[in-house]
């Protein structure tokens, strides 16, 4: 089993202003020379936190990470118009220019394999890799899955406590509902949604669960971002036509070297989609771990993913 890379300080910082209303910030880490990768991370609205960087060959890449609009240290924060994934497709070839980078890797789970998705497809020219994890095409069946019906029979004791800010007469559609919540200018009822919302997703990520990352999810800040962003992009359903956007589309990159790490147990990113991925481009590598969930902190996910950058480089 391949474990983490020591922790390491970006080299350089900075912040990009990509329309009107939205700054990007943006990170490089690794060797300046190296090879350029750049991660795409999930939600939407998560961020990008420092050990991401310790999943690539500190010497061999140049690794870039950003926050995508309204997260982590991108301003305005929890900011809805403007943002959508057009908006960070083009924000991606933004950074790219701004860095004078030709071409680069693309690494990105969960939300962040949807983006590196939807990015390659409007861009192949500008990929010469592709590394995914846990599969996510955003499409009715996977948010009704989880947002709806499927997971809580799996997680009920979970389900309870992500129902609780809804009324019982709302619970037919919990999209709805919370995103009535989470757009509510009152900022007590957008943080009681935001963090039911939040924790439930902590709370089905992991195989074993992992009450720390339950704690960090129900934060204020990262959960009125996560919240609001992700429910945002999915009552939109990804701004994507057809909702099968991007399996449609998936000639266009199958000439791309690509991974594509799926654990067997995802509930929050079920198997079935990174399945029919596969299907759909049968020249990609894909490794099922059999003994994970979502989380890419997983032994198993940890692995596969360093074995794929480290083979990449």
């Amino acid at each position: 089993m391949r474990e983490l890379y020591p922790p390491i300080e970006p080299y350089y910082e900075g912040k990009l202003q990509v329309s009107d209303i939205h700054t990007i910030h943006f990170e490089e880490s690794g060797n300046p020379q190296g090879k350029p990768i750049v991660l795409l991370h999930g939600g939407p609205g998560g961020g990008c936190p420092p050990h991401y960087r310790q999943y690539f060959h500190p010497e061999k890449w140049r690794l870039i990470m950003f926050d995508q609009r309204g997260c982590g240290k991108s301003t305005p924060h929890a900011e809805l118009r403007e943002n959508t994934t057009w908006d960070l497709v083009n924000d991606i070839e933004k950074l790219r220019e701004h860095l004078g980078i030709k071409k680069w890797v693309v690494f990105g789970g969960s939300w962040g394999s949807t983006l590196s998705l939807a990015y390659s497809e409007t861009h192949p020219e500008r990929c010469t890799g592709l590394i995914l994890r846990g599969i996510f095409m955003l499409r009715q069946k996977e948010l009704r899955w989880f947002y709806q019906e499927g997971a809580s029979y799996i997680f009920p004791d979970a389900w309870e406590e992500y129902l609780k800010p809804i009324p019982v007469a709302e619970r037919d559609d919990m999209l709805r509902a919370y995103y009535q919540r989470l757009t509510n200018p009152d900022m007590q009822i957008r943080l009681e949604a935001a963090k039911a919302w939040s924790i439930w997703e902590a709370s089905t990520s992991r195989l074993l669960p992992d009450p720390e990352l339950m704690q960090k999810f129900g934060e204020n800040e990262f959960a009125d971002a996560f919240a609001r962003i992700e429910c945002h992009y999915f009552i939109n359903k990804g701004f994507f036509e057809p909702e099968d956007y991007l399996l449609v589309n998936v000639e266009r990159i199958r000439h791309i070297p690509a991974v594509i790490v799926q654990g067997r147990y995802d509930v929050v990113c079920p198997m079935i989609s990174a399945w029919e991925l596969h299907r759909a481009w049968p020249e990609a590598e894909f490794i099922i771990v059999p003994d994970a969930g979502h989380s890419m902190s997983e032994s198993g996910i940890t692995s596969a993913l360093i074995e794929a950058t480290d083979n990449f480089c």
